[in-house]
C-alpha cells in the first residue's frame, strides 16, 4: 500500500562524476529491454545508457554482498542519510539507524544477494530506482524470500542507496523476465538553481497530498488507478510472489481490502528527494486514520515511501513504484 530534501543534498549531487563500478566486474546478466523502436523520441541512446550502468551496480552490489554479512553488505551499498520506512508510523533515517532496525530481522545472520528486473533514472542523471528480488541464505541453508525497491543518488563516490525497502514473501518468486526501463527522452545539465529545485519539491510533496486527498473524495481503488502511471508497481502482501504491475491492477489490488468507498485514511509527505531535471522524486509518509478512536492511545500509522515520476517539469506527477 501507500501505502531529502533536500535542496542541500540536491546541489551536493550535481557533480556528476562517473560511478565507481564497470560493466568489466560483473557476471553476465540480463539487460533492461530498449522501448519499442516505434517510439522516435526515445532515440537517444544516452538515457538507455545510464540505466545499463545503474542495474549494474546494483548487481555488483549484490555479487559483492555474498561474501559479507548484512551489515557489512548494506554499509557498502547505503548513502550516509538514506531513510527507510519501519515499523508503528516510523520513518527511520541514517545509515546507523536504518542498518540496526534491519538487524532485527530474522535474516541479520543471512547472506544477501538479489537481482533487480527493472530500473529508471531522472534526466540530470542523477537520481534513479531499482527493484526486484532479494533471497537470504542462512547458516543452515535455507533461503528466505523477499521484494525490494531501491533508491538511488549518484554522489561524488558513486551510486549509493538514499531510500530503501524489502518485503518478505513466503515462497521464492515466479521467473520474472526484466521489465522495459523508465527513461526520460533525453539527458540535460543538472541545474543548481536552488529556487527550481524548490519549486519541484513543492510539486511533489502536493502530488502526494493530492493523492491523499483524492482518495477521500473517491476511494483508494479509483485514487491508485488515477495516480499511478501504467507501467507502475506495487509490492504487494507477503502472500504476493511478485510484483503488482500496472495502476489499474494496483487499484483492484487494493480495492478487496478497501473497496470504493472515500477512505477513512489520510496520509502526507513529511520530506522527500527530487531531481534537480524536476522528473523522478520519491516521498516519505505516514498513514493515519481520520479518527482516532482512544484519544489516550499512541496514533496508530504505516510508514511508506513513494517513488514519482513525470514525462517533464511541467507534466503531473504519477507514481511508478511503492
Amino acid at each position: 500500500m501507500r501505502p531529502t530534501l533536500l535542496v542541500s543534498a540536491t546541489l551536493l549531487l550535481a557533480a556528476m562524476l562517473t560511478p565507481l563500478y564497470d560493466g568489466s566486474r560483473l557476471a553476465a546478466q540480463p539487460q533492461p529491454a530498449p522501448r519499442r523502436t516505434s517510439d522516435r523520441r526515445a532515440a537517444d541512446p544516452a538515457p538507455l545508457a545510464a540505466v545499463t550502468t545503474l542495474l549494474d551496480i546494483d548487481r555488483a552490489f549484490s555479487k559483492t554482498s555474498s561474501d559479507l554479512s548484512m551489515r557489512a553488505a548494506l554499509d557498502a551499498m547505503f548513502a550516509d542519510g538514506v531513510i527507510a520506512p519501519w515499523q508503528r508510523g516510523e520513518i527511520v533515517k541514517g545509515k546507523a539507524a536504518v542498518i540496526r532496525a534491519l538487524l532485527q530481522s530474522p535474516d541479520s545472520v543471512a547472506k544477501l544477494s538479489w537481482a533487480p528486473i527493472r530500473g529508471g533514472v531522472s534526466a540530470d542523471g542523477l537520481h534513479g530506482f531499482t527493484f526486484g528480488y532479494l533471497a537470504a541464505e542462512h547458516p543452515d541453508g535455507r533461503l528466505a524470500h523477499s521484494k525490494y525497491i531501491a533508491y538511488w543518488v549518484r554522489e561524488p563516490r558513486g551510486w549509493r542507496v538514499a531510500a530503501w525497502k524489502r518485503r518478505p514473501i513466503g515462497a521464492a518468486p515466479l521467473a520474472s523476465e526484466p521489465q522495459a526501463p523508465a527513461l526520460p527522452r533525453r539527458m540535460v545539465k543538472a541545474t543548481v538553481d536552488s529556487d527550481v529545485i524548490a519549486r519541484y519539491y513543492r510539486s511533489l510533496v502536493n502530488a502526494e497530498v493530492g493523492f491523499s486527498q483524492l482518495a477521500q473524495r473517491v476511494g483508494l481503488s479509483r485514487a491508485f488507478a488515477d495516480m499511478g502511471s501504467a507501467d507502475a508497481v506495487n509490492m504487494g502482501g507477503p502472500d504476493d510472489p511478485q510484483f503488482v504491475v500496472g495502476a489499474a491492477n494496483i487499484g483492484r489490488t487494493v480495492a478487496p481490502r478497501h473497496g470504493d468507498q472515500p477512505t477513512t485514511i489520510t496520509w502526507g509527505a513529511d520530506t522527500a528527494f527530487v531531481a534537480s531535471s524536476g522528473d523522478l522524486g520519491i516521498t516519505f509518509g505516514v498513514i493515519r486514520p481520520n479518527v482516532q478512536q482512544d484519544p489516550n492511545a499512541p496514533a496508530p500509522g504505516a510508514a511508506f515511501f513513494t517513488i514519482w515520476r513525470r514525462a517533464s517539469s511541467s507534466a503531473p506527477w504519477r507514481y511508478i513504484a511503492e
